[in-house]
């Protein structure tokens, strides 16, 4: 009978250990996820952010709390999200990173199981690592630096001093220097049983929502890998963006750097094609363009209902042969002539929107374009007509209400 308790003890045991828990998740009974992070502070950026990982799922959802302007928690090991909420709260009301922490901590019973980390609106560190992790297998504690904490347990004797050698070393934006600490401390053998999970977040005060990074694996097999390539295509989107706003304005120099830049960064992210495909438009490197679709439609078949949209290249056969424009609809033939206006091609798209209005005299979304068209030309008159014929056919067309209205300023 006890021969036969030992082996089920066992069985249960490989059972879950095949789910990711580790040893001290097993034997308490609680969600103890073996974990390192790094938590900072960038003064110039005026930005607070936090790097993390661990052996178990989705570990940005229990670990990352960031207030820009108040500060910034990383709760690990059995965490509890009571320390960020109450740590904010002290912190507004003025008392110090150490008592927003501590004030939390005195009234746990579980504390010497957690590993907690804060920083305030200045860059001023504290950080604990509960007593009980010393009796889990690996190295477990905490280092303060300026501005920064990182911390971590059941970790290879090195990571949290080539974490902190790494981000006081390195140079970039926040995001990437968080980065490169993280990937530092697993390139120095990182938690002992491996990651399934990582997480990346980023916020500052004068940031606009599309600056604020908020990067998330949830399960992978290589969550460094995958946290990259997403902070790759954060900035890459940026660059890509930077690039027709250059070309735009005549810089196209500047352009082409930043859109060889972003191309790199973005490789592998299928939906952004469209963005490179209309750079290289500008730019007048139309064959090039060309490539781009096929290899967009190489990696994902279903991007083909964006051909529409470059139909400024039709004079070329190997555009010709991708699309049927038999199959067009209205829609279709909108999105063209919206990136012909994009890409400055006023006049074709004044001639393609005649085109459409007679197959389809009663759309008001292709009057509006029209009407957009000819004032992109300076032809104040043929514009305010096309859009007043757009609202006749749609009394609800907010676009054609609004380049209306632009045009009685």
């Amino acid at each position: 009978m006890v021969k036969k308790t030992i082996t089920l003890v066992i069985a249960l045991f490989l059972f879950k250990t095949s789910f990711g828990q580790n040893l001290p998740s097993l034997l308490l009974n609680k969600n103890i996820n073996a974990t390192f992070s790094i938590l900072a502070y960038d003064e110039a950026a005026q930005e607070w952010g936090i790097a993390v990982a661990t052996n178990n799922i989705y570990v940005g959802n229990s670990t990352v709390y960031i207030e820009p302007g108040i500060g910034a928690f990383s709760v690990i090991a059995e965490t509890e999200p009571e320390y960020a909420i109450n740590g904010f709260a002290r912190l507004k009301a003025g008392k110090t990173i150490e008592q927003a922490i501590e004030y939390t901590r005195a009234n746990d019973d579980d504390a010497d199981t957690r590993q907690v980390s804060g920083i305030d609106a200045k860059g001023n560190v504290y950080a604990f690592t509960g007593s009980a992790l010393k009796n889990w297998k690996g190295y477990s504690s905490h280092l303060l630096g300026k501005d920064f904490v990182v911390m971590g347990n059941q970790l290879a004797d090195s990571v949290l001093t080539k974490m902190a050698y790494t981000f006081e070393h390195t140079t970039g934006t926040l995001a990437e220097r968080l980065l490169k600490s993280l990937l530092a401390g697993q390139a120095a053998g990182g938690q002992l049983s491996g990651k399934q999970s990582a997480a990346l977040a980023v916020r500052g005060s004068n940031n606009e929502w599309f600056n604020q990074i908020d990067l998330r694996v949830d399960n992978s097999k290589t969550p460094f890998d995958d946290l990259q390539k997403l902070l790759n295509y954060h900035y890459g989107r940026i660059k890509l963006n930077q690039a027709i706003n250059a070309i735009k304005s005549g810089n196209n120099k500047r352009g082409e750097a930043l859109l060889h830049a972003g191309e790199t960064m973005v490789e592998g992210w299928n939906g952004i094609y469209s963005k490179i495909i209309e750079a290289r438009i500008l730019l007048g490197d139309d064959k090039k363009a060309i490539a781009i679709m096929k290899k967009a439609i190489a990696e994902n078949s279903q991007w083909k209902e964006n051909l529409s949209a470059f139909y400024c290249l039709d004079k070329y056969p190997e555009f010709h042969q991708l699309i049927d424009e038999r199959s067009f609809t209205v829609k279709d033939w909108d999105n063209a002539i919206q990136l012909m206006l994009q890409v400055n091609k006023t006049k074709d798209a004044i001639e393609l929107a005649c085109r459409v209005l007679i197959k389809y005299p009663s759309s008001s979304f292709t009057y509006c374009l029209l009407g957009e068209a000819w004032q992109q030309q300076g032809g104040k008159n043929e514009a305010k007509k096309n859009l007043e014929m757009a609202l006749q056919f749609d009394p609800n067309n907010a676009e054609a209400k609004r380049e209306l209205k632009k045009l009685d300023m």
